[in-house]
This record gives structure tokens, sequence and C-alpha cells, in this order.
């Protein structure tokens, strides 16, 4: 994973705008299914937020970098309790960063 230039961070921050969070953070955390199916997300998507829920007892900058080593990926910024995540795809790139 390689470190993102702050125009990049602004780029991705701009794309992830719209996007609604499709995962969720509870009370009992991450586990290694939670890890898997956010790394077939990014795969597909390479941009996705991850909401952390009230009842969440961990940290939320512990969890993203947790995520975030775990699948390889980029955190791009923590805006309240969502993570935003990039990882470029191997397969079906869609994202060009500048």
């Amino acid at each position: 994973m390689t470190k993102l230039t702050s125009r990049q961070v602004k780029q991705l921050k701009s794309e992830a705008h719209h996007l609604n969070p499709i995962f969720q953070v509870g009370k009992n955390g991450i586990n290694d299914n939670f890890i898997e199916q956010i790394s077939d997300v990014l795969e597909k998507r390479e941009l996705i937020k991850i909401s952390i829920l009230q009842n969440c007892l961990e940290d939320k900058e512990d969890i993203a970098e947790q995520i975030s080593t775990s699948t390889n990926s980029n955190v791009v910024t923590i805006i309240g309790n969502t993570i935003i995540l990039y990882k470029e795809s191997d397969n079906s790139k869609k994202i060009e960063l500048v």
C-alpha cells in the first residue's frame, strides 16, 4: 500500500462524498469474515465507507488502522464515525488518481 498524496486524498474525499456506508462496525468489532468481505468489496469498488456504530467499544482510529492493514488498503480519512477506505483494484480499475 502506497502513501496517498494530499491531492489524491482530496480527490478521493470528493469522490466518496456521495457514497453511503456499506459496512457497520458494532460492539462485536472486527473478525476475519468481516475483513474478507471488505477486501472483496474494495476489489470491486476501490472506494468505500464504513460506519462505526455508537455501541462499538474500540477506538475508531484503531479500527481504521486494523482494517487498513488487514486489507492492504489506505485510510483516506475518518469523518465523525465514518471511515473512508481506498484500495487500487487489480481487475476493475475505476478511479484514476492524479
